[in-house]
């Protein structure tokens, strides 16, 4: 099995080192070698080709999510993903065909974008592009496929926020962390009623305000040349025709000088305790920082957390720290199960959390280098994936970056960055802290 692993590693590292000039192999550091072309009507398309393998991956990134719904009317992006495989304009069974081409499909929805993937065989290439472009242009709009999705969805939201322990979580801390940016409430919806009450007319009028060519990026990788990728994108999207994108009119949210909390209880097995502040948007100085930060906090065994929490004090049975990676300023989590669910536990546990990720201040030279060699190894290995390719393309291009140019970031990262980003974000005034306790 590890003589297998290690083959194949070499192979790619092989054939990376020949085909691209920026590969280092005094580092055994390769780059992503990419091509950009949009066409007329604004759809931007990225293209890898990968000849080692005999498969196509076509991602589609729309930048919808979330935060580009009414208040009054949550939902509506998590449901338009179920909506677009209800069927479109030419086609009434998008799975069947994606079988039929012996391909497989997904997708997924965040609070910023929508994605849809396809992979198949790439003698199927345009059978791929047959079918994402086909939905672009337009859905059956289909009353029996609304109700069908309709139903799935609430299913998930009572599955997954309301009858599963904390699954309510995202919804209380969201809105302690945001009073009047979309932000507020998760992908997933606000409530319920919200989903139960949406029409066909208002799922026309999102889909033909957000679903568009010149609001997506359409990524490509596997074996299928520039050329023919080319020639066929044209093809199957060209005559799509434009359309007008609703403006994004909500107001950035005001970070609150002072510290919110909520204490709830519920059918939990333990307490739980999380503490979230305010942090950077993707791109933005502090963001990569606030990354390493929870890394060196929480991730593996030679963390902080790991170490001084988990191993040293049984109060402690879970532990973690992550960031909510968002297009606009998101937040950074503290979050740990505990033994004991007396107040005073409670209060000793959320000083023990915060005061750890406070001495993030004097982070050593050593963990740093830890954390940026494990998030390089992540992107690099995780790039031999076709389909995580075209999955990173896509957001890359969606960013205006260069996928190539993320390790470098994080290598540029100095102590001193995180020490500045550690005090800027642990602050005691913008803490939003929730404690759930068991019934």
């Amino acid at each position: 099995m590890f003589f297998s692993f290690f083959v194949l590693i070499i192979s790619y590292l092989h054939y990376f080192s020949a085909k691209n000039r920026n590969f280092d192999p005094a580092n055994a550091r390769f780059m992503i070698e990419y091509s950009t072309f949009s066409l007329p009507n604004g759809l931007r398309v990225i293209h890898n080709y990968d000849p080692s393998t005999a498969m196509v991956a076509v991602n589609t990134l729309y930048n919808v999510g979330s935060r580009d719904e009414s208040p009054e009317l949550t939902g509506l992006a998590h449901l338009f993903e179920h909506l677009m495989f209800g069927g479109s304009v030419n086609i009434p069974d998008f799975d069947a065909e994606i079988e039929r081409a012996g391909g497989t499909n997904n997708a997924w929805t965040s609070n910023d974008f929508t994605n849809f993937y396809d992979v198949a065989p790439a003698a199927n290439f345009e059978t791929l592009l047959w079918l994402e472009s086909d939905r672009m242009l337009g859905l059956s709009f289909s009353p029996a496929s609304l109700e069908v999705q309709r139903s799935v969805v609430i299913e998930e939201f009572k599955q997954t926020h309301l009858n599963r322990p904390y699954g309510d979580v995202a919804h209380r801390l969201r809105s302690l962390l945001y009073t009047t940016h979309p932000y507020r409430y998760p992908t997933i919806g606000k409530e319920i009623s919200h989903i139960e009450r949406v029409t066909m007319e208002d799922v026309k009028h999102f889909f033909y305000t957000h679903y568009a060519p010149n609001n997506a990026v359409l990524a490509i990788s596997g074996n299928v040349t520039l050329e023919r990728a080319r020639e066929a994108v044209e093809r199957w999207y060209g005559a799509i025709p434009r359309r007008d994108i609703s403006p994004r009119l909500y107001q950035p949210e005001t970070i609150s000088d002072s510290p919110r909390e909520c204490t709830v209880t519920g059918a939990v097995p333990q307490p739980l305790i999380v503490i979230a502040y305010p942090m950077a948007a993707y791109g933005e100085r502090g963001y990569i920082e606030a990354d390493i930060l929870t890394d060196i906090l929480a991730s593996g065994r030679s963390s902080r957390y790991y170490r001084q929490l988990l191993m040293a004090d049984p109060l402690f049975t879970e532990v973690d720290a992550s960031i909510a990676g968002s297009e606009e300023p998101g937040f950074l989590m503290l979050r740990a199960r505990l033994s004991d669910a007396s107040q005073k536990s409670v209060e000793r546990a959320r000083t023990i959390l915060t005061t750890v990720a406070s001495e993030c201040t004097g982070i050593t030279d050593r963990e740093l280098t830890r954390a940026v060699n494990r998030y390089e190894s992540n992107h690099q290995f995780s790039m031999l994936s076709y389909l995580t390719r075209a999955q990173e393309l896509a957001l890359s291009e969606m960013h205006g970056e260069d996928i190539n140019s993320r390790v470098a970031a994080y290598r540029s990262v100095t102590t001193a960055d995180v020490a500045s980003a550690t005090e800027s974000i642990i602050n005691p005034s913008h803490a939003c802290t929730l404690i759930y306790l068991p019934q």
